[in-house]
């Protein structure tokens, strides 16, 4: 609060400043699309992420070296990417965050693709907004019958 007892206004990243969040926004993305592959394949290879990223795989790299730093991941070099039990719990968070965003964004869009938009968005809600999302989305499903969705 500002000294008149009003609220402090900021830039975007004058916000991500202030968060004491321990994941950037692309390191979010990153982290998220390893889950994904690892769903299905176990490991991930560094080339395989960057073609899902659409992403050089020195940009790849890169990242993967702040996620192993971090602690999310293991990354062995010129070979798979595991995720750690800190980066399976983060991901299993980014995983439903996104679902619930985009679910949400598909009823409220009449849409069955909103996927562009959850990308973008889904980065700035707390788990607040976003558990409270997952409530309205099954209490208005549950009223108005199944909507549109990606996922069902």
């Amino acid at each position: 609060m500002s000294q008149e007892g009003k609220p402090d206004f900021y830039t975007q990243k004058g916000y991500q400043m202030r968060s004491q969040h321990a994941l950037t926004g692309a390191m979010e993305d990153y982290l998220e699309m390893i889950c994904r592959i690892a769903e299905g394949e176990g490991g991930v290879r560094v080339g395989t992420l960057s073609q899902k990223l659409h992403v050089k795989p020195s940009s790849a790299t890169k990242m993967l070296q702040q996620l192993d730093h971090a602690g999310f991941i293991h990354a062995e070099k010129y070979g798979f990417v595991h995720l750690t039990e800190k980066g399976r719990e983060a991901g299993r968070y980014l995983l439903y965050r996104h679902e619930i965003i985009e679910k949400f964004l598909c009823a409220l869009n009449q849409s069955s693709d909103q996927l562009e938009q959850a990308e973008k968005i889904e980065h700035f809600l707390d788990r607040e907004t976003v558990k409270n999302l997952d409530a309205l989305t099954s209490l208005l499903r549950a009223e108005n019958g199944p909507w549109q969705s990606p996922s069902g």
